[in-house]
């Protein structure tokens, strides 16, 4: 019963597998990638709405006036004491806030920074989406590796498994060297499905960058032989990180000088006309001109100076600190080149011995002079030697392409 169960849920294991086999994913280089990616990324409309607004409060400050026109009226009779002597009153006026001096041209440059902001923050989520693009490939590129040395060494348990089966059945074999060769298999079978567990996470985690399955393949596109060096000052310069940082702080620059321009709420200036009728006379009509002009206060001074003053800081220091991040950044991705370059040499080399020593150690097998347990280490230890060297390549495919980006290009 336990063999039958045991059969069936292989059946389905592969049928599953079988049915994903026949759906895999397009397969893409890194490139075509990122411009799928960003082409349904939710940041990039939220950017681009936030750039357009600027951009029409740049406009907005252009106007002639400081806000829109104040339309006032007044009426009065003497209806309400009683009089009802024909005393009539109609008054009506309109008045416009006006820019204090330099002020419209400082909310101009306030809007126009913030749109100049919001375009390098465009830039900084292209990066951000970049790397993580990067990283989940290069996570499910992995997993498929591992797969792949999974199956492998399943294949290899199983057939020695049948071996030793059918040598146990003529008597050739012990029952120790049965229970080895089953548990290995067994192992085998575990460890395929963890591998494959963790490659259908992985996928998943890059399907969300995609909204579909997509297999990107990361050794196109990562060759620097052609690369124009770059100086690691230019490289942080250039890096949309500190970009962004620095037009916040010229963004808060801009707000500063608005703050001082606003020294005092706007005054007001406008036009009254008077329509008034009185006992015994003819209608009287006036017009005249109305002004208001509010005199400064430091209680209302001080807080939005205070306010400009916290904001231009703030944009000082995450640009410090941007810079800071971008240069501890670029020197990690400098040096995990460097270490990629070198494992990848070296576990290509540990492979291909290894692979020799497990065919050495299943032929010493084979004659008698070498145990099954010993056979079965040598295969698992080239395995993982194989595994450790595909891995090694997709790491240095993924590190090339890492400096790259950071050196302001799209690979």
């Amino acid at each position: 019963m336990r063999e039958i169960l045991l059969l069936s849920i292989v059946t389905f294991s592969l049928g599953i597998f079988s049915a994903n086999a026949q759906n895999m994913p397009e397969k893409i280089d890194f490139h075509r990638a990122v411009n799928i990616a960003w082409a349904v990324d939710p940041v990039l409309t939220e950017l681009q709405v936030g750039h357009h607004s600027a951009k029409a409060r740049s406009s907005a400050a252009g106007s002639w006036f400081a806000g829109g026109p104040t339309l006032s009226g007044e009426y009065m009779d003497d209806h309400a004491i009683g009089s009802n002597e024909g005393y009539t009153t109609y008054q009506g006026g309109v008045s416009v806030p006006l820019w204090l001096p330099g002020q419209g041209s400082a909310t101009r440059q306030v809007a126009s920074a913030e749109a100049a902001s919001l375009d390098e923050q465009l830039n900084v989520e292209h990066l951000s989406l970049s790397i993580r693009i990067l990283d989940g490939a290069a996570k499910a590129q992995i997993a498929r590796e591992r797969l792949k040395a999974a199956n492998q060494l399943y294949e290899y348990a199983s057939r020695i498994n049948s071996l030793i089966a059918h040598s146990a059945h003529m008597g050739e074999s012990s029952s120790s060297e049965s229970q080895i060769a089953q548990s290995e298999m067994e192992n085998a079978r575990n460890e395929q499905a963890l591998a494959q567990e963790y490659l259908e996470n992985s996928q998943a985690e890059l399907e969300v960058l995609f909204t579909q399955p997509v297999e990107v393949d990361l050794s196109h596109g990562a060759d620097m032989a052609h690369v124009r060096f770059v100086e690691p000052r230019d490289m942080e310069d250039n890096d949309p990180r500190v970009k962004a940082a620095h037009k916040n702080v010229e963004a808060a620059q801009a707000n500063m000088k608005l703050a001082r321009r606003s020294f005092m709420p706007n005054p007001e200036l406008g036009i009254d006309v008077i329509h008034e009728k009185q006992y015994g006379s003819p209608w009287d009509d006036r017009v005249g001109v109305n002004f208001s002009i509010p005199l400064p206060s430091e209680v209302r001074n001080t807080p939005i100076m205070s306010e400009a003053s916290n904001r231009l800081a703030s944009a000082n220091s995450q640009e410090i600190q941007a810079r800071r991040m971008v240069h501890l950044e670029i020197s990690r991705v400098r040096a995990r080149l460097m270490a990629a370059t070198a494992a990848r040499q070296t576990t290509r080399i540990a492979a291909a011995n290894m692979q020799k020593r497990a065919a050495a150690e299943e032929h010493t097998w084979r004659v008698g002079e070498a145990t099954l347990e010993t056979v079965m280490q040598a295969e698992q230890a080239a395995c993982n030697a194989q595994f450790a060297n595909a891995r090694a390549e997709v790491e240095w495919h993924a590190a090339t392409l890492r400096m790259m980006i950071a050196m302001g290009i799209t690979p």
